[in-house]
């Protein structure tokens, strides 16, 4: 298999990672195609240099969130709230209705996040480990424990006073 069909048959295999990416750092359509196209840009430019030290979703994660983070603080895009629409309420598996407002009043907390705090509970909240998560970051493994501790924390206030 040649890299051209190798990097589409891994940005296939992968385009949930991707699309979840997009859709946290964005607030429209137009913007999360956007930023979709550009991770997919970003990573096939560097698909080289992937040496598979790491599991390839972690590579992945790290390119697509330094590129949205990139994009935001470059001034291109400008995100004060990400919106819940249907396209990211159907990657979630709900069970019943009570759950389903569960899972919205969660991710309109997360909405209220800043940016690391987010890209670190998308991360948690995919089941990444400790040390994935540190490495996708560029944090410690005990920096992630703690701020993971935080987020919930805060989160946890936030839903209370809903």
């Amino acid at each position: 298999m040649d890299k051209k069909d190798r990097f589409t048959e891994v940005v296939k295999t992968n385009q949930g990672l991707i699309f979840k990416v997009a859709t946290l750092y964005t607030n429209n359509l137009q913007d999360k195609e956007d930023l979709y196209q550009e991770i997919v840009f970003q990573l096939w430019k560097s698909f080289d240099s992937f040496n598979e030290q790491s599991k390839l979703s972690t590579w992945m994660y790290r390119v697509a969130m330094n590129t949205a983070i990139y994009n935001l603080k470059s001034g291109k895009k400008q995100v004060n709230t990400i919106p819940i629409d249907l396209e990211t309420e159907r990657f979630a598996e709900v069970l019943d209705k009570t759950e389903e407002e569960k899972i919205k009043v969660l991710y309109e907390k997360i909405q209220m996040l800043n940016l690391l705090e987010k890209g670190i509970i998308l991360l948690y909240l995919e089941g990444k480990n400790h040390q994935e998560i540190a490495s996708i970051i560029g944090i410690t493994i005990s920096n992630v424990g703690t701020k993971i501790s935080r987020i919930k924390d805060k989160l946890k206030s936030q839903i209370k006073t809903t």
